[in-house]
């Protein structure tokens, strides 16, 4: 009998026993928690559960299990209520005509986990959270647009925008803008949102699941919420997402030792999964969305000798400013052998920042899916860029092409820093390489110097994605006031320190296009301005691959939103 097993035996026994001890429970509150305990792995593990105040996935997927918005998007990337009653539209008198305004309403007797209700007035705060002065928002682009929101009675929430918006379903819409109580973090605007540890690491929230203990880049503990509005949800009483260890240890624990009953992000080699899988205590999922993985180039000087101002828009990058350079780094990388090496099956060659869904997808690019050594070399002769000296690095006027190329530890992408270093060697470019633990990595400390927000590093490795089905949002992290910088807490989306007045002014257009062609024609327009201008070098597209143990019932895997957006029906099946 494995420690799993005796685990399940033993919360059955509570729980059974916390039955008894309370008769006068309701027959609902009974089955709330009658399958004990889940075990999550996040090897990449969570460092904070305020999703504004982080960039990463880790940190919005654990955060999901207790905030949430007023609606999100199902495993098809179809909108679907969640805290609001309904999806406002044109035809149901929730959106304007002029599509200026949305009205939301929250459903009747929502209550926080703490028992108070949930009122329109939380929603109007979440907003101004995110939009204080010096708050460092992760997230800002979420609320573009927005001039006023009023409340007229305390369930009803109606969204003004500025202009006509084609697309009104971004705020408080998706894992990555969720519903803030006005009580705990009222105290926590602006400079001082990083400042309130307790609210971020203990947020009370309207999910399935309360925090009971966070231990950062270690171990998350959740309790059943008492006060969550399904009846007989969650199926769980405990969940643990536990940090820590690599993406083929965290498979292993459930695919062949059956110690955890979910792995995430299993970003391994796939032969190495499917033998795995072979051993048939679990079962791995995948669906393609939006996710990339990319090397993006940093466009500001990252030298320490700039002080606190490295990596900030005044010190232009010494070589990764010509655009000849950034070409011919885009040119020599093989991405066949990366997708062959790094993902089979579940990674596609990618020269786009939006793959999907079809109508945004670009046919502009596709001549990065084939790898041209000497054109690498040919840009960088006829750009100046010679070997002055024979030591087999190119440089210009005392300038070397040698960079600091970093990501996360994971073995998927260390054996890509590797070939990328070889094939930049061959055209005259030396690499450093440096990989950094995922939970620093991501984690948005903005103390912490290794995070690939302060991107003190010339070229980084990592993978982003958006949610839901339009990318209007998500085009817009890259413009100029989006970039991070010690005022915004280093929180900026805008990693490359892009900053080009004409993508900006698309980003304008997009949000008054209300025809879907229009929309893609702009989408496009914009991938296209940031792959061609090679900024950002995209490699593959990734589906989301977890593994989860059989007896793990209630899994949808969700490519547009949060992996564990429906965990309030996760459940034990029984033995057959």
């Amino acid at each position: 009998m494995n420690f799993r097993r005796i685990r399940r035996l033993a919360m059955a026994f509570l729980t059974l026993a916390g039955t008894l001890a309370a008769p006068l429970a309701t027959a609902d509150e009974a089955q709330r928690g009658r399958d004990g305990q889940v075990s999550i792995l996040y090897w990449q593990a969570p460092s904070i559960l305020n999703p504004y105040l982080s960039g990463g996935t880790k940190d919005l997927e654990a955060a999901s299990l207790v905030l949430e918005p007023l609606a999100r998007f199902d495993e098809t990337g179809t909108l679907v209520p969640w805290l609001a009653e309904s999806v406002p539209s044109v035809e149901n008198g929730g959106v304007s005509g002029a599509r200026d305004t949305i009205t939301w309403v929250l459903r009747e007797g929502l209550e926080w986990s703490d028992g108070t209700p949930v009122t329109s007035a939380d929603v109007v705060f979440t907003w101004t959270y995110c939009i204080a002065e010096g708050g460092g928002c992760a997230l800002r682009e979420k609320f573009d647009g927005i001039a006023a929101i009023d409340t007229p009675d305390a369930r009803t929430i109606v969204i003004r925008f500025d202009a006509p918006r084609p697309n009104p379903h971004v705020a408080f819409v998706g894992a990555q803008s969720p519903i803030l109580q006005e009580a705990q973090f009222k105290d926590c605007l602006g400079p001082r949102a990083p400042t309130c540890t307790g609210a971020n690491f203990n947020p009370i929230g309207t999910g399935p699941f309360v925090v009971t203990d966070f231990r950062p880049n270690d171990v998350v503990q959740f309790a059943a919420n008492p006060h969550y509005r399904e009846p007989g949800k969650p199926a769980f009483s405990e969940v643990v997402i536990k940090g820590g260890g690599d993406a083929t240890a965290a498979a292993r624990a459930v695919l062949e030792t059956g110690e955890f009953d979910y792995a995430w992000n299993l970003q391994i080699d796939p032969h190495v999964l499917a033998n795995m899988a072979a051993a048939g205590r679990g079962q791995v999922v995948s669906a393609f969305g939006t996710l990339v993985e990319r090397v993006v180039l940093n466009q500001t000087n990252p030298d320490a000798a700039h002080g606190a101002r490295r990596s900030t828009l005044g010190h232009p990058h010494p070589f990764l400013s010509d655009p000849a350079v950034r070409q011919a780094l885009s040119l020599a990388i093989d991405r066949a052998l990366l997708v062959e090496i790094g993902y089979g099956p579940a990674g596609r060659i990618t020269c786009n920042l939006i793959p999907a869904p079809d109508i945004y997808v670009s046919q502009a690019n596709d001549g990065c899916a084939m790898q041209d050594l000497d054109r690498a070399r040919a840009l960088l002769d006829g750009a100046g860029w010679t070997d002055s000296d024979g030591d087999g690095v190119r440089d210009q006027d005392g300038v070397p092409l040698s960079l600091v190329f970093q990501t996360s530890t994971n073995a998927v992408r260390q054996d890509f820093q590797a070939l990328i270093k070889q094939w930049w060697s061959q055209i005259g470019v030396a690499t450093e390489l440096r990989n950094i633990d995922a939970s620093v990595f991501f984690g948005g400390d903005p103390g912490s110097p290794d995070t690939f927000q302060k991107f003190y590093a010339d070229a980084q490795m990592f993978a982003g994605a958006f949610d839901g089905t339009d990318p209007e949002s998500y085009l817009s992290s890259w413009r100029c006031d989006r970039i991070p910088t010690p005022e915004n807490q280093w929180q900026g989306s805008n990693i490359a320190r892009y900053c080009q007045p004409a993508y900006d002014a698309l980003v304008e257009d997009m949000r008054e296009a209300g025809d879907i062609e229009r929309r893609a024609e702009l989408a496009r327009a914009m991938n296209d301005m940031l792959v061609q201008d090679h900024v950002i070098l995209p490699l593959v597209n990734r589906g989301r691959v977890s593994a989860h143990a059989n007896d793990l019932g209630g899994v949808v895997l969700n490519p547009w939103d949060s992996e564990l957006w429906n965990i309030a029906d996760w459940h034990r099946k029984t033995a057959e």
